[in-house]
């Protein structure tokens, strides 16, 4: 009889699947601090790193038990793009639950230009674009998304970025240039109008 910590991980998954609950623990015990440690260090907040940490392995359990996972001998990196895909949502829903206060200010903030409601069909366009361009990213090779996602949708600076992904600042802005050349011969084949006329 194999000991668990011996078996490679996709024989893990496979034991997993079929009802051996054991398999998932031994998964989890092996990369428990490489997916731990890269969520802290993006999102900066330890209690905020363990619920996302937990909100992860619940979500890697849920799609193995559903079938969803088909990456064979990549199981480290798909926990990781589960766990980043969590912290992009969590950015985002923070970005949409920021409330500004008027109790602070000399003037009335609220009476502001910067505040004022756009109208209906500058949102639709400023979502065609934002969609648009995250379908572009989507197509561009993995290393240049990943740049592309950190530094923009994450906000990381290129230091961070270059520690997330183990490489020079120099290769991380090199990814960033060629990503940039890469969306805009994209923006150019699709005739796509990024801006509103």
């Amino acid at each position: 009889m194999f000991k668990k910590e011996n078996l490679n991980d996709n024989t893990l998954v496979q034991q997993f699947v079929n009802g051996d609950q054991s398999a998932i623990e031994t998964l989890v015990t092996r990369h428990k601090n490489r997916v731990y440690t890269y969520i802290v260090l993006l999102v900066k907040n330890q209690q905020l790193a363990e619920d996302i940490f937990q909100d992860t392995f619940i979500k890697v359990i849920r799609s193995l038990k559903m079938g969803k996972y088909t990456e064979n001998g990549k199981f480290v990196s798909w926990v990781l793009r589960i766990a980043h895909n969590l912290i992009i949502d969590h950015f985002r829903k923070e970005k949409l639950l920021s409330t500004t206060s008027n109790d602070d200010s000399e003037f009335d903030l609220f009476n502001s230009q910067k505040f004022s409601d756009e109208n209906i069909e500058d949102r639709l366009v400023y979502d065609q674009i934002t969609s648009d361009v995250r379908k572009l990213v989507d197509e561009l090779p993995d290393d240049q998304r990943q740049v592309i996602v950190m530094r923009h949708y994450m906000g990381l600076s290129f230091k961070e970025i270059a520690e997330q992904t183990d490489v020079s600042i120099n290769t991380a802005l090199g990814r960033m240039r060629y990503a940039l050349i890469n969306l805009r011969k994209l923006i150019e084949k699709n005739n796509l109008q990024l801006t509103k006329i």
